[in-house]
């Protein structure tokens, strides 16, 4: 079949316009860095929502794949389903396991995310008190972390990235990994920490141990058919917030495995599983989303 030329160049168009430019989070080699390879170069790609339909607010996501890959769909598609809801979404590529790095290594790529979108906030047209965190799986876990592991930043920095604070305002968590514990997800933990952890480490490590009242509020959904990552890590989660006084929102779903994302293109919300759904609801009330 001949595809008309029209067509093919509205394609083009949209395609350039999604099109963004990914952000080295160091100007220079990244703390820590084994070489210059792309793996070695953590990264931020910004998806800005239209400026009709932006809220200001902004959430930096960090792809699953048990800390040896990372997955597109749940990056992209993510950051552009973040945009219909007037949402800028910011793609975080943290280094990984797989290329040689182990922790603090992707903690402090995800910090160092965090910090950047507030210092550049007024050139993106963001508030930098509505900046959040979002991550699936693995990605969930390195969101979990920082949730849970953040500072107020450097005010004697002589960088003004670094003088922000990493403390993200709320955390989605896309049937995460949690725990570095017995409900871990092994290729994950490995990955992470190494083959033989030390016991401090693993404590360290397990999120769900780690939750204070000063832990952001957070959208957490998981399905009881994970057979992936056991959903008892989001159950954790959610009952350490709830014993600190934390809020969020849980949904467990029956039905569903692994890795499933938002399930269907982002532009096209009658195809899409629910939780995008009940999670737009929530992003608007906690001030994110359009109204």
């Amino acid at each position: 079949m001949k595809v008309p030329i029209g067509l093919i160049a509205a394609v083009f168009t949209t395609l350039q316009a999604l099109a963004q430019e990914a952000i080295p989070l160091w100007p220079a080699a990244a703390p820590g860095a084994l070489g210059t390879a792309d793996k070695d170069i953590p990264t931020l790609t910004p998806y800005l929502a239209k400026p009709e339909l932006a809220t200001g607010a902004a959430v930096v996501i960090c792809p699953g794949g048990g800390y040896g890959g990372l997955a597109g769909h749940e990056g992209r598609d993510y950051a552009l389903w973040l945009n219909t809801q007037g949402i800028a979404g910011l793609v975080l590529k943290y280094r990984l396991g797989s290329a040689g790095y182990r922790h603090p290594v992707m903690l402090n790529d995800a910090a160092r995310a965090l910090r950047c979108v507030r210092a550049r906030a007024a050139e993106w047209k963001l508030d930098p008190t509505r900046v959040g965190i979002m991550g699936s799986s693995a990605g969930g876990h390195l969101a979990s972390t920082l949730l849970t592991h953040f500072d107020a930043g450097d005010a004697n920095s002589t960088d003004v990235v670094e003088r922000q604070s990493s403390r993200p305002d709320l955390g989605i968590l896309c049937y995460a990994v949690i725990s570095m514990g017995p409900n871990t997800h092994q290729g994950s933990r490995e990955n992470l920490l190494g083959k033989d952890p030390s016991p401090e480490l693993v404590q360290l490590l397990s999120n769900e141990l780690q939750v204070t009242p000063q832990t952001p509020p957070c959208f957490l959904w998981h399905t009881w058919e994970d057979s992936g990552v056991k959903v008892e890590n989001t159950l954790d989660f959610a009952l350490a917030l709830r014993r600190a006084g934390v809020r969020f929102d849980l949904h467990v779903y029956e039905k569903g495995g692994h890795g499933l994302g938002l399930g269907g293109n982002p532009s096209d919300p009658g195809k899409l599983l629910d939780w995008t759904r009940d999670c737009a609801t929530w992003l608007k009330g906690a001030g994110f989303g359009r109204k």
